[in-house]
């Protein structure tokens, strides 16, 4: 059953998370927040200039490619104006949201080509790690990637197709797919042997990017949609496992041809894989 806004704000307080919850509209989303202070100005300029010094050399193309064509990095971005971009690129926009929201509209927005991008900035003391998801992740780390055709077609087909899988049971195995896809997939650049990164949760960690991409100890396993579903995950460490693409056309069409009902039937109560060892 969907949660309410109230409900849902009211767990929101008593987990001591962030975010205004109260001023969500029915589908959790609010206006984005302009009154940011010097300190977030700041904030947003020392991430991306830190970072794009990392992506510029461990990115692969097509995330380099949407940062270029968006325009991300001068000032805090304007949701609206941006919008106005990408939808002329691929029919996406982004919707300001108060941090994380409940699955089934989280699924929603993504089924009908709205991103939810989280409004508020991390403060100077957590440059190098925060456990919520803020907007240099959300933004810097997502948006740049669904400029891309392809890419973007699979985000909707996601939000169709796992809306769909967590009413059965899939939740945890559609939630395993995003992870080590849209936040911690691999591509090889095409034509050549050499691994970049596109995944956000990559784009937007100063250490754990260059681990993935260049260390010796980083486990690349090729992708296959079914290992990914049932591979258990990281959140508060690196990953013991990064899959590789190659291409974003491989995701799109092995999802898209996936009988997920009968995955979700077979898998949903196994053992996950241990990720070490995939």
């Amino acid at each position: 059953m969907s949660i309410t806004v109230e409900a849902y704000a009211r767990e929101c307080a008593e987990q001591g998370l962030r975010g205004d919850y109260a001023a969500c509209q029915a589908d959790f989303t609010v206006e984005q927040s302009h009154d940011y202070t010097d300190e977030d100005r700041e904030v947003w300029h020392i991430l991306c200039d830190r970072q794009t010094k990392l992506t510029s050399k461990l990115a692969h193309h097509s995330y380099l490619d949407g940062v270029e064509a968006l325009g991300l990095l001068e000032q805090i971005p304007d949701f609206h104006k941006v919008s106005e971009r990408l939808r002329g690129m691929t029919g996406w926009e982004i919707v300001a949201v108060p941090g994380l929201i409940p699955i089934d509209a989280f699924f929603d927005h993504l089924a009908n080509r709205r991103f939810p991008v989280t409004n508020w900035l991390r403060s100077k003391k957590e440059l190098d790690y925060i456990v919520e998801p803020d907007m240099f992740h959300d933004f810097f780390g997502h948006v740049p990637i669904l400029t891309q055709p392809v890419f973007a077609d699979f985000m909707q087909l996601y939000g169709l197709k796992g809306g769909e899988a967590v009413k059965i049971g899939g939740e945890q195995m559609v939630s395993r797919l995003y992870w080590y896809t849209a936040e911690f997939g691999l591509m090889r650049e095409s034509g050549a042997p050499v691994l970049k990164a596109f995944g956000a949760g990559l784009m937007s960690s100063f250490t754990e990017l260059q681990f993935a991409v260049t260390s010796p100890d980083a486990h690349h396993v090729p992708f296959d949609l079914g290992t990914v579903m049932r591979t258990s995950y990281e959140i508060d460490k690196f990953q013991r496992a990064y899959f590789v693409l190659p291409s974003f056309d491989t995701l799109r069409d092995a999802f898209s041809k996936a009988d997920m009902p009968g995955l979700v039937a077979r898998w949903k109560d196994a053992e996950p894989l241990d990720p070490a060892a995939v």
